[in-house]
């Protein structure tokens, strides 16, 4: 998991997503203690996590290069997931203007885990980039436009990236003006699950 943060407001919502994908080889118990390091924010830079990952005998694969943002429809698309043990699981974000809902993918199976309406900051990741998400929102956001939204996104992001390891200095931003019911490509997206076609997101986990 990395970092997606999402706006939902009355005159649009906006998205932001980092790129990092990393993967681990190794022990599977060295990989989990290194995930926990990384994940509750004592790994900081890339450096340290390469020198951290050598130290235990894990090898460490980053690429800046996964989209985990999208716009679809006039709906926003972000997502963040996870492999364990040959199994894949994802949560994804879908916003527009006015409302948003997270649901859960696993298999062929979906779960919706909330939704709701109106003006709110929304926040997918690990631990610590949701510690420092959260954080940066209550810090910068001073309710007002959507403006002011997208500089508070930016300013998260860039915190994030210099903050853990987990989330790349490069982001992907995307907007949309419009309200659509986030429910219809939910859906979808869940009907391609059952089908066991994957979803067509354009987003993808990191």
């Amino acid at each position: 998991m990395s970092l997606v943060i999402a706006f939902i407001g009355s005159q649009g919502a906006v998205m932001a997503g980092d790129m990092r994908e990393i993967l681990f080889l190794g022990d599977a118990s060295c990989r989990e203690a290194l995930e926990a390091e990384l994940y509750d924010g004592r790994i900081v830079t890339d450096d340290a996590l390469r020198r951290r990952a050598a130290e235990i005998g894990i090898g460490v694969h980053v690429r800046d290069t996964k989209t985990k943002v999208a716009e679809r429809d006039g709906i926003l698309v972000g997502e963040v997931g996870e492999t364990e043990a040959g199994i894949v699981r994802k949560r994804r974000l879908y916003a527009s203007q006015g409302n948003y809902a997270i649901a859960d993918f696993e298999g062929d199976s979906m779960t919706l885990v909330s939704k709701g309406t109106g003006s709110t900051f929304t926040v997918l990741g690990n631990a610590v980039a949701k510690e420092i998400a959260n954080r940066c929102i209550r810090e910068a956001w001073k309710g007002g436009g959507m403006a002011e939204a997208v500089r508070t996104i930016v300013f998260t992001m860039q915190t994030a990236a210099r903050t853990t390891a987990s989330v790349s200095n490069e982001y992907l931003l995307v907007q949309t003006p419009h309200r659509k019911d986030v429910v219809t490509v939910l859906e979808k997206d869940a009907a391609r699950a059952a089908a066991g076609r994957g979803e067509e997101s354009g987003s993808c986990s990191g």
